[in-house]
């Protein structure tokens, strides 16, 4: 009897454990699902570690939908405006394009067209910035590099792909915008988001005459940013004043700050900086906070008077980077601004922005040197000399090498470039590491920070932007009338000086490197000799040209 009724409980109870077992199995997968669900959920907003900058995007317009994103002195746009504009030309950019590739933005810097950068992100491509004012045949150098998947561009510069062969997708900004958002496409393209997916490039001056372009993961962006605001304070209450065009990695700063913190985006326009008076009425009646400029654009400001006329007093944070900063000019903003905290920031793009910084706490004298400071977290900033030998000893000079969170990928399709910047290091003895070689030299000073000693080559900061010198000197020759050219830059008055041989005149010189290249990247004198000095090796005898300029 007891045995049965043992028999008969267990029959039960084995059953009853098939019945739990199946609810349990259902249980758990609605329990997985729940979970995936709440990963994405708990990403997007900051709790979990984020993966895409749409997610900041995402966090920070729900936190503030109605507070003002971007202006741009003609259109305003609140973050939830900014989430929809861009979720709309992203829905229309994905139906042509292949996730992964690059997309050209061809605009001028506006509200609009930082709607196009995130449009282009949740198409699940990576935008490349070019400034809708470069010389024709700069852009078809740039077309060649990249093949982009399409392009996104001014209506009067349609036509330019068109004659250059270009056989993608050419859009305007008019036939992206009105598309109803497609959630189910872009959800399916997000899923399939990595954090090492690429974000944006951009293209610097490269010493062949071919421009390189430097790409940039979500995951290095993400890194620096959130180092960045949080070093800076930078938060929701701040206003940031954009000077840097969107082709320029100082406008990366500006842009993802805002968009991490809550910031308001003041895009400044480019023509202001030719009137101080109206660029300083423009910084007030927007009450900007935070300037995050190019060390140019600050002492074009100082060096006319400006300051004179209007002092910016809601600017608290002053940062700047790109050249060395004149220890007069620095004095003007001081003494103008005595409760703003100033900020010295040094790194190349390949590095995502900026690697050290030196938060100025002491009043600098003529003819001392500005440290660039000390490594931001997650970087690993070190010297190397001649013989790839760290450098620890003070005072000695070598070349600036960067290891750590936040390189950039390298050069896009010239994996060659790439490997010969980008190396593996055994850092202090430890495992090998991968970094970059800056081509900068730099020395440690007794007081333990890092300055900055000039460029290993022939390489330049010039008005804020890198320049190779060879590429202006491969415009040049290019020129008909010129038999031979050497550029030089005189550092003691931040120009550059081109010498040449040949029978033409500077002015005809001038009008043709206007279609070539850059504004910036024109020599600001140019120079005919009746031949080049030549040196004991054959080659173009460049200190003594140096010394013609008076510069060292």
């Amino acid at each position: 009897m007891g045995v049965r009724r043992h028999s008969k409980h267990t029959a039960v109870d084995h059953i009853w454990k098939e019945v739990v077992g199946i609810v349990q199995s259902r249980i758990y997968r609605l329990l997985e699902e729940r979970v995936r669900a709440d990963m994405g959920y708990f990403r997007t907003r900051g709790i979990m570690g984020e993966m895409n900058v749409l997610e900041w995007l995402e966090a920070t317009e729900e936190k503030f939908p109605h507070k003002l994103a971007v202006n741009d002195g003609k259109l305003c746009l609140t973050y939830r405006e900014l989430l929809e504009w861009s979720k709309r030309i992203g829905s229309s950019i994905s139906e042509s394009v292949v996730p992964g590739r690059p997309v050209m933005v061809l605009m001028e810097k506006s509200s609009l067209t930082l709607a196009v950068m995130f449009g282009v992100v949740y198409a699940g491509c990576f935008y490349v910035n070019v400034h809708h004012g470069q010389p024709t045949e700069r852009i078809h150098k740039i077309l060649e590099v990249l093949n982009p998947s399409a392009v996104v561009a001014g209506e009067e510069k349609v036509d330019l792909f068109k004659t250059a062969g270009y056989k993608g997708g050419v859009f305007t900004v008019k036939s992206l915008i009105h598309k109803q958002i497609e959630k189910e496409r872009l959800q399916k393209i997000r899923e399939k988001s990595k954090e090492t997916d690429l974000l944006y490039g951009m293209f610097t001056s490269g010493s062949t005459g071919t421009p390189k372009g430097i790409v940039v993961s979500h995951k290095s962006t993400m890194q620096f940013i959130s180092h960045f605001t949080d070093l800076f304070a930078i938060s929701e209450k701040d206003s940031i004043g954009n000077q840097a065009p969107f082709d320029f990695d100082v406008s990366v700063k500006d842009i993802y700050s805002a968009i991490r913190t809550g910031a308001t985006l003041i895009l400044i326009p480019g023509e202001l900086f030719a009137t101080p008076p109206r660029l300083l009425d423009y910084l007030c009646d927007n009450q900007v906070t935070t300037l995050i400029w190019a060390v140019s654009a600050l002492c074009l400001i100082s060096a006319l008077k400006g300051l004179d006329y209007r002092k910016p007093d809601m600017v608290k944070k002053v940062m700047f980077s790109g050249e060395v900063m004149p220890v007069k000019q620095l004095q003007i903003w001081k003494k103008a601004l005595p409760k703003a905290s100033f900020v010295n920031l040094y790194g190349p793009t390949e590095i995502t922005c900026n690697c050290t910084y030196y938060q100025i706490r002491q009043d600098f004298q003529e003819g001392e040197k500005i440290p660039i400071g000390t490594p931001f977290p997650g970087r690993k900033v070190f010297l190397l000399d001649e013989r790839k030998q760290e450098i620890l000893m003070p005072g000695k000079t070598g070349e600036i090498c960067v290891a750590g969170e936040s390189l950039s990928e390298g050069y896009y399709r010239d994996p060659k470039l790439t490997g010969e910047k980008f190396i593996s290091y055994p850092i202090s003895g430890t495992k090998e590491q991968r970094t970059y070689r800056t081509g900068d030299m730099g020395y440690y000073g007794r007081d333990g920070n890092l300055y900055f000693a000039g460029r290993r080559d022939f390489q330049i900061k010039h008005m804020g932007h890198r320049i190779e010198l060879e590429e202006i000197e491969g415009a040049l020759s290019g020129v008909e009338g010129v038999a031979s050219v050497c550029c030089i830059y005189d550092r003691e008055c931040h120009r550059i000086v081109a010498f040449y041989a040949g029978d033409t005149v500077p002015q005809e010189i001038r009008r043709n490197l206007k279609k070539k290249i850059p504004v910036y990247m024109i020599p600001n004198k140019i120079v005919q000799v009746e031949r080049m000095p030549m040196n004991k090796n054959g080659k173009i005898d460049r200190n003594y040209l140096m010394r013609k300029t008076g510069g060292s």
